[in-house]
């Protein structure tokens, strides 16, 4: 086995690379597995309809808002069951509200991602403000109230924090490996590896805790 190094060969803020070597390949799969499947992100899930009388249906607005990535602050935010308000609504502390509120005059539009507002958190917003609701005839109104809670990725897609996660031999040397990930841009690409990694060892860690405790 290697000496064990950990070299960055691309990065950017939505796709990072890393040669890796001296690392045993079940570690480097589980972290791969927890950016595909285990990091909570923010997503809209739950959407109170205020008033719509566009063409497009209640719930199919309600789920195009669910699959708008949001971006989300780094360790902000718990997760519903580990938030010491116990309710299965949530609290301001678990969830952020979203608004959206808009109309068309004389000339139909489209609304778009970017009229998503979070005003008690700016930080967090949508992705990318281009993504399409709704089309508005004029004199059309759309007035949304939703609100986002953490969750993973093994939950449902809109919790997906990485739509792309690589783990490869590299060719010709024995025991280096490359990971590569992707993110969907609620974190940047480095920081959804680095959570991550202290993830699986935040897990590793209560195991071990676990079978000292029984000793």
């Amino acid at each position: 086995m290697p000496a064990k190094s950990v070299k960055v060969l691309e990065a950017d803020q939505s796709h990072v690379k890393l040669k890796i070597e001296g690392f045993d390949q079940s570690y480097l799969n589980s972290v791969r597995r927890i950016s595909l499947a285990e990091l909570p992100v923010l997503a809209i899930d739950d959407v109170v309809i205020l008033e719509n009388t566009s063409p497009v249906y209640d719930e199919v607005v309600a789920h195009r808002l669910g699959l708008i990535p949001l971006v989300t602050p780094v360790d902000k935010y718990p997760l519903p069951e580990e938030c010491d308000c116990n309710s299965p609504s949530g609290c301001p502390k678990c969830r952020v509200m979203i608004v959206l509120d808009a109309a068309a005059a004389n000339v139909a539009r489209t609304v778009y991602s970017g009229e998503l507002v979070a005003p008690e958190d700016p930080s967090v917003r949508p992705v990318s403000d281009k993504i399409p609701i709704v089309k508005l005839a004029p004199n059309q109104k759309i007035k949304i109230e939703a609100y986002a809670r953490m969750g993973r990725g093994r939950e449902h897609a809109k919790w997906q924090a990485a739509p792309v996660a690589v783990l490869a031999d590299v060719e010709g040397k024995e025991g280096a490996h490359t990971l590569e990930v992707e993110s969907v841009g609620n974190y940047t690409a480095p920081t959804l590896m680095l959570k991550s990694v202290q993830l699986l060892e935040k897990e590793i860690k209560q195991v071990s805790d676990g079978v000292g405790a029984g000793e």
